[in-house]
C-alpha cells in the first residue's frame, strides 16, 4: 500500500490460447487450484470467493479478479500486485496443457501513486521491457503505446503481442471489452462501501448485502454475482451472464475514492451503454474514463451519449490502432465540479 492510500487503478492482462486438438474441452479450466495460487502468490494477491458455470470459472481476489476460459485468461490487479509476474507460469501451466499462446494484451490507466510501485511496474517503459523480455518470439506483431487524454491524469496504457494480426477470423466482430475506470467518486455513495465496525457478517454476506443496497445487482438482472466486502471498506464483485463476464471493484476512502467497472459485450446482448449508464450512476464519479478494445464505431457513440445523459461532459476521445487487438478507443469525462 502506498504511503498516502491504496491504489485502486488496476493492471490488466488478457491471454488468449489455441490448441491443436479440435474438442478443446474444458482446457486451461483442468489447471489444479494449487497452480492457480502458486501464480498468484507471484503476483501477490490470493482467492477470497469463487463462482462458475458451464462457460469460465470466475475468482474473486484479494486485489481484483481473475477469469479462466478454457482458452482464454483475463486477471486483473490493484494495489502493489505485481501481476505482470503471472505472465511466465500461465504461458507455461497452458503449454503443460497443449496449448499455444496465440495473443497478449496488457492495459492499465495512470496510477494514483505510481512512486509506490514496484518492479515491473515503476514506468510504462519498465513494463514494456519486461514483457518483451518475457513472451515468446512467437508473439511477433506487437505494439505499445500511452493514449493519451485532455487530462493530463488519465491517460491509457497499452501494449499487445500477437502471433498473427489482427483478423476478423480471430476476433469475431460480435465480441469487445468495456473497461471503465471512476475517480473522485460521491461521498455519499461512497460511504455505502464501508462496512459498520464489528457488523458481525463475513466477506461474503457483507458483500451481498452492498451489492443490493447500492443497485449493482440491477445493473444486469440477468448476472449471477459472487461478491465480497473488505474490513474495514472496499468492494468487489463478479458477474456470470452465460459466456459474458462482468466486474466491478471499489476504493471508497476520501482523497483517492475509485471504482471500477469491466465488461464484455456482444452485439447480440445490446445492452453495453445503458449497462455502463447504470454503473457510472451508482457511484457519482467526478471523472470517467472508458476504454474499448475492438468495439464498433457506433457502440463507442452509444457509450459517450449514456455517459454525458449523467451531466458528464467528454473532454477527450481518443484512438489507436494495435495489430493484435484491433482498434481501441479512450473517452475521458468529468463533471461540471471537475475542470481540466
Amino acid at each position: 500500500m502506498a504511503v498516502s492510500g491504496f491504489e485502486g487503478f488496476e493492471k490488466r492482462l488478457e491471454l488468449q490460447f489455441s490448441s491443436h486438438d479440435p474438442v478443446i474441452g474444458i482446457g486451461l479450466r483442468q489447471l489444479d487450484f494449487e497452480s492457480v495460487e502458486q501464480v498468484l502468490q507471484e503476483v501477490q494477491c490470493t482467492v477470497v470467493s469463487a463462482l462458475g458455470n458451464q462457460h469460465f470459472d470466475s475468482y474473486v481476489l484479494s486485489e481484483s479478479s481473475l477469469f479462466v476460459y478454457p482458452t482464454k485468461i483475463i486477471i486483473k490487479t490493484c494495489g502493489t500486485t505485481q501481476l505482470l509476474k503471472s505472465v511466465r507460469p500461465f504461458i507455461h501451466h497452458a503449454t503443460t496443457l497443449n496449448l499455444h499462446i496465440m495473443e497478449l494484451r496488457y492495459t492499465r490507466g495512470s496510477f494514483i501513486f505510481p512512486q509506490a510501485q514496484p518492479h515491473p511496474h515503476t514506468s510504462s517503459q519498465e513494463e514494456v521491457v519486461y514483457l518483451e523480455d518475457n513472451i515468446p518470439s512467437s508473439l511477433c506483431y506487437r505494439k505499445a503505446s500511452v493514449i493519451p487524454s485532455n487530462l493530463t491524469s488519465h491517460s491509457w496504457h497499452v501494449f499487445s503481442a500477437g502471433a498473427v494480426e489482427y483478423s476478423d477470423n480471430l476476433h469475431p466482430l460480435d465480441l469487445y471489452t468495456v473497461e471503465v475506470c471512476m475517480t473522485d467518486l460521491d461521498q455519499t455513495l461512497a460511504r455505502k462501501f464501508f462496512r459498520n465496525p464489528n457488523d458481525g457478517k463475513n466477506g461474503d454476506s457483507a458483500g451481498r448485502e452492498m451489492t443490493e443496497i447500492t443497485g449493482i445487482n440491477r445493473i444486469n438482472l440477468n448476472a449471477q454475482i459472487c461478491d465480497f466486502a473488505f474490513d474495514p471498506c472496499g468492494y468487489s464483485m463478479n458477474g456470470i451472464d452465460g459466456d459474458r463476464y462482468s466486474t466491478i471493484h471499489v476504493t471508497p476512502e476520501d482523497g483517492f475514492s475509485y471504482a471500477s467497472f469491466e465488461c464484455v459485450g456482444s452485439i447480440y446482448n445490446d445492452d453495453m451503454a445503458d449497462m455502463v449508464k447504470k454503473a457510472v450512476k451508482v457511484f457519482g464519479p467526478g471523472t470517467v474514463s472508458v476504454a474499448t478494445t475492438a468495439a464498433s464505431h457506433d457502440m463507442c457513440t452509444r457509450i459517450k451519449a449514456a455517459v454525458e445523459q449523467l451531466g458528464m461532459k467528454c473532454r477527450s476521445y481518443s484512438m489507436d490502432e494495435f495489430p493484435a487487438a484491433g482498434t481501441v478507443v479512450f473517452q475521458t469525462f468529468t463533471t461540471r465540479r471537475n475542470r481540466i
